[in-house]
């Protein structure tokens, strides 16, 4: 026996012994479709699987010395992934769930939520009981410990907003922190846990900050006024209400056809950029973000250039709203990519401007 192939067969004997005391503790699994597991119904097999329903389970991987044996991933509720082909390594997928009210008072309330939790059940439960904030981020898909990792944004009001703070667990040292929401580097659809925290830090639990009396109402963004006359009243209720209408009516339901909500950001460019856009189309959307950049919105661009409602294969652009990339039954990761490939070429080549993907590719 050759001693590449004894080391190969003592590392791979080892690596199954150590999953074989971590299936004592949790549920491990191995050669698993990750299809359920994210909202766009890509087919792909994760080598080791293993899904964490307690913060105290996460000390039990380090100890294990799993993860050092290959490559690892923390999946939450899959809504903002694109499996490119099968993972090799241990997809970390926590489940924990709870929702705690820390403090509460005349004027505001810290609400901590934990990572396993559904966004959207999280957001009725705030509106629900008067907790008010988040409620225009009704329907966004996903886990609420992945909220803060893209910083989600709709109708005028971004995750940051109400961040008071995040608990997080180093899933190679064990070690723990909360983060400040100074300390998180939020930015457009960016977090410190998207760049310096990517591969090794991992969100147990957030804390909000939310109103209890004289709610601070954003209703101006999008058709949000114009549901809420049809309402006839403006509360957490039917800010929430309107804003369901509203995604309802123009984006995909995951669980019909596969997607991941917006697969582009909306691109910041120069006045002067944005000037030039203009001259050409007076009906392109421009948002001020100060006195030297606008933003300018993807879907826009994209259905300019021609590509809302077309289908590729099995992937295609929605038929509603330009800026979602569907899966229409089978599609692979790649003709997604591909699809989304030819959609820059073809809004740089139109108007110059580079889109930067939302999704992220694994």
């Amino acid at each position: 026996m050759s001693l590449l192939f004894t080391l190969f067969f003592f590392t791979a004997d080892t690596h199954r012994k150590k999953l074989t005391l971590l299936k004592i503790a949790m549920n491990t699994y191995q050669n698993i479709s990750l299809k359920p597991y994210n909202t766009f119904g890509i087919e792909a097999l994760a080598h080791t699987f293993l899904e964490i329903s307690k913060i105290q389970e996460l000390n039990e991987i380090v100890k294990s010395g799993v993860i050092k044996d290959e490559n690892f991933y923390i999946l939450g509720g899959g809504s903002n992934i694109l499996f490119t082909g099968n993972y090799s390594g241990t997809i970390i997928h926590p489940t924990f769930k709870g929702i705690k009210i820390l403090e509460k008072n005349k004027s505001f309330a810290l609400i901590k939520v934990f990572a396993g939790e559904i966004w959207d059940s999280f957001v009725d439960f705030c509106v629900e009981n008067n907790f008010g904030g988040i409620e225009n981020l009704s329907l966004i898909p996903g886990n609420c410990g992945a909220s803060p990792v893209q910083n989600i944004g709709a109708f005028g009001v971004k995750v940051k907003d109400c961040v008071k703070s995040i608990d997080i667990f180093n899933i190679e040292t064990a070690e723990t922190k909360t983060l400040l929401n100074h300390d998180c580097q939020f930015g457009y659809r960016t977090s410190i846990f998207k760049n310096k925290f990517k591969h090794s830090w991992l969100i147990t639990s957030t804390t909000y900050e939310l109103t209890t009396g004289n709610h601070n109402f954003i209703t101006h963004y999008g058709n949000v006024n114009k549901e809420l006359k049809k309402l006839k009243e403006v509360s957490l209720k039917s800010i929430r209400q309107s804003v369901i209408n509203i995604r309802t009516k123009k984006l995909p339901d995951p669980k019909e056809i596969g997607n991941a909500g917006s697969f582009f950001k909306n691109p910041v460019v120069s006045i002067k950029k944005a000037n030039e856009i203009l001259k050409t189309f007076s009906d392109a959307p421009t948002y001020l973000l100060s006195e030297t950049e606008t933003k300018l919105a993807a879907g826009w661009l994209i259905e300019k250039c021609g590509w809302k409602g077309k289908r590729v294969g099995n992937a295609g652009v929605h038929e509603k709203h330009a800026l979602v990339l569907v899966n229409y039954g089978d599609a692979k990761g790649t003709e997604i990519i591909n699809l989304s490939e030819e959609i820059k070429k073809s809004v740089f080549e139109k108007f110059g401007v580079r889109l930067e993907t939302e999704v992220n590719f694994l």
